[in-house]
């Protein structure tokens, strides 16, 4: 004899009250987390395209160039999503003068090594910050923050004390298959120092090779021994991207596209 149908319809009702928390977290709360308050990250694959927006081009088979430390061993490398753009935004506060046309042209220099398609976003008043969060809805929209060039003080920011004129990193976001990109990141510029450097016959040229090493470590470039590329720590007059820093670019430029992130 079959089950009473009242009794089929208390069993399922327990069933739905049971896994309900779930299934309305699966399929209601999880859609709209992006847009709730106090989200962490931005809803999936915003301004993605289904390939590369640009590619690297062909680089020399140099080794002189060192990519930063990836914690997991299946990964060969971090870098940015090539199938979209990344947005940047300029802090003009205790710029010199001429500084934002260094700043283009260095972002043009890192786009053509690499392939990647760079945006401006203008100006913003964003401080730069350790704990920079890479989600700024409120200040920027529903996507990720963009890179910040911060020109600052070592009174701002102490990482600049000594003879430190720059640095420069990115952020990294991992998709629920654990490959990991990068989703924004900042440099930040000693104004003093490199105001009195643009005083020098050559010093826009030396400014802009500094904003361009920055730009180095923010699409994951380390530095290297060999003091003839711009990527070397105690940079000594070269003033632009040489055979192996060029080399280490296209391979930054030829990432993978993660739209779940």
């Amino acid at each position: 004899m079959g089950m009473p149908f009242s009794a089929v319809i208390s069993i399922a009702v327990v069933v739905v009250l049971y896994f309900s928390p779930a299934l309305i977290d699966r399929f209601v709360v999880e859609p709209f987390r992006p847009y709730l308050p106090g989200a962490t990250a931005p809803p999936p694959g915003v301004e993605a395209a289904r390939a590369p927006l640009g590619l690297p081009p062909a680089a020399s088979p140099s080794k002189a160039f060192v990519l930063q430390p990836v914690s997991d061993l299946s990964q060969p490398f971090v870098a940015y999503d090539p199938c979209r753009p990344i947005h940047y935004a300029v802090r003009p506060e205790n710029a010199p003068a001429g500084g934002e046309e260094l700043i283009r042209q260095a972002v043009a220099e890192v786009s053509a090594a690499t392939g990647l398609r760079f945006v401006s976003d203008g100006t913003t008043a964003e401080a730069p910050g350790d704990q920079r969060k890479p989600y700024q809805p409120d200040r920027y929209g529903n996507r990720w923050a963009p890179v910040l060039i911060a020109w600052s003080t070592p009174a701002q920011s102490p990482r600049l004390e000594g003879k430190v004129a720059g640095f420069g990193g990115s952020a990294r976001a991992e998709a629920s298959d654990r490959r990991s990109a990068f989703i924004t990141g900042q440099v930040v510029l000693d104004a003093p120092d490199l105001s009195t450097i643009m005083q020098r016959p050559n010093g826009p040229m030396q400014v802009r090779a500094i904003i361009m090493h920055e730009l180095g470590h923010v699409v994951g470039l380390d530095h290297v021994d060999d003091p003839t590329q711009l990527m070397n720590a105690e940079n000594s007059g070269v003033l632009g991207f040489a055979e192996g820093d060029r080399a280490g670019l296209a391979v930054l430029g030829g990432g993978p596209c993660i739209p779940e992130l």
